[in-house]
């Protein structure tokens, strides 16, 4: 897994995560067993309203669940390699200038980490965080935004983040 695929969490993100994960296959697992189990008690399951909405739930919770082990599975807890060379990407603060002179901070990581923080968090894999992965202070980058327009940022300061 190269470093801008992988997702860097921090210890708090990662304990976190790992909580709800444990949440999710157990005790809230066996909650919705039981509803779905008395909605089917109640008979008709074509017209029980609290039958298919306890379905649908339970089908979003596995989905998390799968979503959360695989994250958990192949995520990188701790501080990146590229934070001792000041080189922008996953699990970095990037403090960038855009060609009209305004400038943000935000971090490169995954949305999991935007739970555990204030900054604004770009995906590596977004146009922004992909042109940026690898890029230094003083370097210039260019994307393409959505809309097809080029536009143009200077990385005025990467740093670690730390929680």
């Amino acid at each position: 897994m190269s470093d801008a695929t992988q997702t860097w969490l921090t210890q708090d993100a990662y304990d976190r995560l790992a909580a709800e994960l444990e949440h999710l296959s157990g005790p809230a697992r066996t909650e919705i067993t039981a509803r779905i189990a008395a909605a089917r008690a109640e008979g008709d399951l074509k017209e029980n309203g609290g039958y298919h909405a306890a379905k649908d739930e339970q089908g979003k919770m596995e989905a998390r669940i799968r979503q959360l082990n695989q994250l958990l599975r192949n995520a990188k807890v701790g501080t990146p390699p590229s934070a001792d060379a000041g080189v922008a990407g996953p699990g970095m603060v990037v403090t960038v200038r855009f060609s009209d002179g305004d400038e943000e901070t935000f971090l490169i990581g995954s949305r999991e980490e935007a739970a555990v923080t204030d900054l604004t968090v770009y995906s590596a894999q977004s146009p922004l965080g992909q042109a940026l992965t690898g890029a230094k202070p003083g370097e210039a980058v260019s994307y393409a935004a959505p809309n097809g327009s080029e536009i143009a940022v200077e990385v005025i300061e990467v740093k670690a983040h730390t929680g």
